[in-house]
């Protein structure tokens, strides 16, 4: 198959109806057992149903992406990686609205990489069920959503963030590639929408950190810093889910064991590679499960996970500058680090604000408005090493 042409094409979209209809049916066939568990599962999350002031917005996403996993499906990418992969613009057009699918092969070969499949891509995505929402403690003016099976996480975004992700991401492939067990995030698309003539919003999709969330306890954002990172927690029995903050931190340990020593190299490796794209305001998001005794120590998965470790692409790094890992028999393993008593999900996210002039100015006004005191916006190799001294003396 020829490689796609660089540069933006316009293609009539398939139908929305049609995803939809593939995705009733497949939901009809689910158990009520499924679906029980499923609103279980969902505690202090809120459904974008009809009358949520984001419906119409979140129905033309859940077309939109239906469609354009669609044309991954039909013309999957093959042969080697080509610059073309990375620059391709396709701009479907629906009714009422136009969805854009930015370096759309890129995507689609990273998602083959982890193992996922697209049928199941655009199931979570598609039209199938509603998108949820949960309480933001985050400052920016961002939207947040997860599919409705809280597998994957979307995020509005600005022009710039995304300019700066596209120009970022074939460095970020290749990262990926040397380090498959990675602490990154894993994008997974970049997508504009266009509502009728109007101006263009950009969002972008990535496996969800904290999946899966059925015994998660605690969750944090740690960004290494103190000012405004304390959130006031939810009431003792509120159904809330809140992120916290390093504030919210203060006096607890993540108890890693012979896990530790790969956490902090593995920090070191991803955060001088951000520090290499000039990135910061990073976070570490993290979160709590308690293990059960079954879960403890080394199993009888053992084979399995050292057979799991090693899948990804192929490298020629050796093992040992790869920092790989012995991965856990669980569904989003790569976000996953057991220690002796506890589940342990960590990643790394947002990794689009560069320390160009806006954030320089802000760290100026920052130094004068906060003397004394540290704060997230500082150069990105300082930013670096303050997160990784932040995790070292926060583990043992």
């Amino acid at each position: 198959m020829a490689a796609p042409s660089p540069g933006p094409r316009e293609v009539l979209a398939p139908s929305p109806e049609a995803g939809h209809r593939a995705a009733t049916s497949s939901s009809g066939r689910r158990g009520l057992l499924w679906r029980l568990r499923d609103k279980q599962s969902r505690l202090g999350l809120f459904e974008i149903g009809p009358g949520h002031e984001l419906h119409q917005l979140t129905c033309m996403m859940q077309a939109g992406l239906w469609a354009a996993t669609q044309v991954s499906m039909d013309h999957p990418p093959t042969g080697l990686p080509t610059e073309e992969d990375f620059s391709e613009v396709l701009t479907q057009v629906h009714e009422g609205f136009e969805l854009g699918t930015l370096a759309g092969p890129a995507f689609a070969r990273l998602r083959r990489s982890l193992g996922l499949a697209e049928e199941d891509y655009q199931a979570a995505l598609g039209p199938g069920g509603p998108y949820l929402q949960f309480l933001s403690t985050s400052k920016s003016k961002a939207s947040f959503f997860l599919s409705h099976d809280q597998r994957f996480f979307l995020k509005t975004l600005r022009r710039r963030e995304v300019r700066a992700l596209l120009a970022h991401l074939p460095r970020y492939v290749q990262h990926l590639q040397r380090h498959p067990h990675s602490l990154l995030a894993r994008l997974l698309g970049v997508h504009s929408l266009r509502v009728a003539r109007g101006k263009k919003k950009y969002f972008i999709i990535m496996q969800s950190v904290f999946y899966p969330t059925g015994r998660i306890s605690e969750r944090y954002d740690i960004k290494g810093c103190e000012v405004s990172r304390w959130v006031e927690p939810a009431p003792e029995g509120s159904p809330l889910v809140l992120v916290l903050k390093d504030l919210n931190f203060q006096g607890k340990t993540i108890n890693l064991g012979p896990q530790r020593s790969w956490l902090l190299r593995q920090m070191e490796l991803d955060t001088a590679f951000l520090r290499e794209l000039n990135v910061l305001d990073y976070s570490l998001l993290m979160a709590f499960q308690r293990l059960h005794e079954d879960e403890r120590g080394p199993g009888s998965s053992l084979i399995f996970r050292t057979a799991r470790s090693m899948r990804g692409v192929q490298s020629l790094e050796e093992p040992e500058a790869q920092n790989r890992r012995l991965l856990p028999d669980a569904p989003n393993a790569l976000h996953i680090l057991d220690g002796p008593e506890q589940r342990y999900f960590l990643g790394l996210v947002d990794l689009a604000t560069v320390y160009g002039l806006r954030k320089r100015l802000e760290h100026l006004w920052k130094t004068l408005r906060y003397p004394g005191r540290t704060f997230s916006t500082v150069s990105p190799t300082r930013y670096a090493r303050r997160l990784c001294q932040w995790v070292e003396a926060h583990t043992e």
